[in-house]
């Protein structure tokens, strides 16, 4: 298999922990959010904003429209750094080790463009890419095969060369079927062992 030329990490679930759930059962406990989450479809509100929907207005103009949950669900913009958490310590340092070797490192990661740009002040690392490909911006989330084409076109290496780790297994599939090297991410060490056996990191350096 070809030496990869560029590593592309997804950010959710990747490098910060993406349980919005979790938050809200420490919030308002497990019953109340299951009854919320069942009446409010916020994974879908979320994925509004990942297709270029602005983030304070896609979520409160969704809490305005539901007065029943108005506060709790004002709190994915209010509190987001708090769903959005914490670090996965490891996989950034992966992302540091590879480019410390000069081994670009891109984001691929359906994002919204302001939340990210938020995200960006909060987390250092996210301002550490070689070069950020965000859903928000791009207004194409994964797995639509288009964002991968845009991120080809851009960066202009091979698929065959571009080895990507993302926590869902559509969004890997897709790139798979495209050519790229694809890791489904299941945890840090995992995907530290897979850019060692790629032949970019020595044993010592996929170590934590």
């Amino acid at each position: 298999m070809q030496t990869p030329e560029a590593v592309i990490f997804d950010i959710g679930n990747v490098l910060i922990e993406w349980q919005p759930e979790r938050y809200y059962d420490a919030r308002i406990g497990e019953a109340r959010r299951r009854a919320l989450f069942a009446e409010v479809d916020l994974h879908g509100m979320n994925e509004r904003v990942d297709a270029g929907g602005l983030f304070r207005d896609t979520i409160y103009d969704t809490a305005a429209a539901h007065p029943k949950w108005e506060a709790e669900i004002r709190w994915w913009y209010d509190h987001w750094i708090n769903l959005a958490s914490p670090r996965i310590e490891l996989s950034i340092t992966l992302l540091r080790r590879l480019r410390a070797k000069g081994i670009p490192v891109f984001a691929l990661t359906n994002f919204g463009d302001d939340a990210f740009a938020y995200a960006q002040t909060q987390y250092e690392f996210l301002n550490e890419f070689d070069r950020a490909y965000v859903s928000g911006r791009m207004k194409v989330t994964k797995p639509s095969p288009r964002i991968y084409e845009m991120l080809e076109a851009d960066c202009g290496i091979s698929p065959a060369a571009l080895l990507f780790t993302d926590d869902r297994a559509e969004n890997i599939a897709a790139a798979a079927a495209r050519g790229w090297q694809t890791h489904l991410f299941t945890g840090p060490q995992g995907w530290a062992d897979c850019l060692h056996t790629a032949g970019l990191l020595t044993p010592q350096e996929a170590m934590p």
